[in-house]
């Protein structure tokens, strides 16, 4: 399935064109199909079929409300790594139920309010931290459930911040401590240790990497059992790639029923984020000069660096169209860039377009980690959000105001008491 598409030489989201939500929204402006989201998480839940599992949609990649209550109207459990993320999912109608806490800086506070919540587990990240889980749960009087991440060291060839599966990596604790810990744990009046979590990285398109975690992960277990530790589930992560350009990704298909022929009958957890959400948001951002040298042809747009990071923090290619196809306009190899005052404010760089200013740029596969990672840099409000269904369309998040850059913010008075 593909949400976004060109008819009549018009780029469509779903069943609505483009150039009407940017007349009625404005630009810059994210737009997510609903259908798309739907679809793939449904990928994943048919891929598990009768298998016992659990789908954590990873809150991080794309955390806005109506992004969550898609899931949760589905019946997806979430994977959050801060006590905000928990909260947005059940200001969703998530079910705490349903989460589990990842994370290797989890406050007591966060703690004490996941606990008081109901959530299925923490992912525990270090010895200190499952020290500090124990001491709140007996705070509370009650058994907080766990799963200790192992670090497998494991390279999961994909970019190198957001590799996580090394032991070069802050993630997770090796396989030697990971035993010491859960015999620990087992032994507490306020630790129910439920399974092991690894998560190796994100972006991934080979399937390789996933399997050598897995299968040193059940050797763990499989020491467990011999320790008299049972466990309930294993979670798997997430990480599966999606295709920016021409990427050859994984069927999850084949690799869920890898996974299933691998554990057994052990319930399995999973935590997919950008492969649920990447393919299906775009970020539209309007041309407001153009402006070319001896060298270089660059198309100074809205939108930047601020509103959608990841060119300038990994150097990702997304995409880039225009919302109409057309042969009137300068046709060049154009650097989209920003007003930023930063030369890595760039969106996309070296792309064959016929423009002219006024037109849109749509930079696909925007979904994930996009509005997530804005910010207010250069003092930029951050844009909006639009929900697309079939012919249905409505703004999901406001586009911030000057004022309200800041409206929590005092000016200091130097005054002598």
């Amino acid at each position: 399935m593909n949400a976004f598409n060109f008819q009549n030489k018009n780029l469509y989201a779903e069943s609505v064109p483009v150039s009407d939500l940017m007349n009625l929204y404005g630009s810059p402006l994210y737009i997510y199909s609903k259908s798309q989201i739907e679809f793939n998480w449904k990928v994943f839940e048919n891929s598990f079929g009768a298998h016992p599992h659990l789908i954590c949609y990873a809150v991080k990649a794309n955390s806005n409300l109506a992004v969550l209550n898609i899931l949760a109207n589905l019946g997806s459990g979430f994977d959050i790594v801060s006590l905000g993320e928990l909260e947005r999912v059940i200001a969703s109608g998530g079910d705490p139920a349903k989460c589990v806490f990842s994370g290797v800086a989890k406050t007591e506070n966060s703690i004490r309010k996941a606990l008081e919540y109901g959530i299925y587990c923490f992912n525990v990240e270090s010895e200190e931290e499952l020290e500090r889980i124990e001491s709140v749960a007996s705070s509370l009087n009650v058994r907080a459930p766990i799963s200790i991440r192992v670090n497998p060291d494991v390279d999961a060839k994909t970019h190198p911040y957001i590799s996580t599966g090394l032991t070069e990596n802050k993630f997770g604790v090796s396989a030697e401590v990971a035993l010491s810990m859960y015999k620990k744990a087992s032994l507490s009046d306020y630790l129910d240790v439920c399974g092991l979590d690894y998560h190796i990285g994100s972006q991934i398109t080979d399937q390789s990497p996933f399997i050598e975690a897995l299968e040193k992960a059940l050797d763990l277990i499989e020491e467990l059992k011999s320790e008299n530790i049972d466990l309930d589930h294993i979670d798997i992560g997430g990480g599966v790639g999606i295709t920016y350009d021409q990427e050859k990704i994984i069927s999850i298909e084949d690799y869920i029923n890898r996974v299933i022929s691998k554990v057994g009958s052990m319930k399995i957890l999973a935590e997919p984020g950008r492969s649920i959400v990447g393919n299906a948001g775009i970020f539209v951002t309007k041309v407001e000069y153009l402006k070319q040298n001896d060298i270089k042809s660059f198309a100074i747009v809205d939108g930047a660096m601020n509103d959608l990071i990841r060119p300038a923090l990994y150097s990702s290619y997304h995409e880039a169209v225009s919302i109409q196809e057309k042969s009137k306009g300068v046709t060049d190899s154009w650097d989209i860039v920003g007003p930023v005052c930063e030369t890595s404010d760039f969106l996309a760089k070296d792309r064959e377009l016929t423009l002219e200013k006024g037109d849109y740029i749509a930079i696909l596969t925007a979904g994930a980690y996009g509005f997530v990672l804005s910010s207010n840099y250069n003092s930029r409000p951050r844009v909006p959000e639009v929900m697309v269904s079939e012919k249905s369309h409505s703004l999901v998040r406001k586009r911030e105001t000057i004022e309200s850059l800041f409206e929590n913010e005092t000016i200091f008075k130097d005054e002598v008491n």
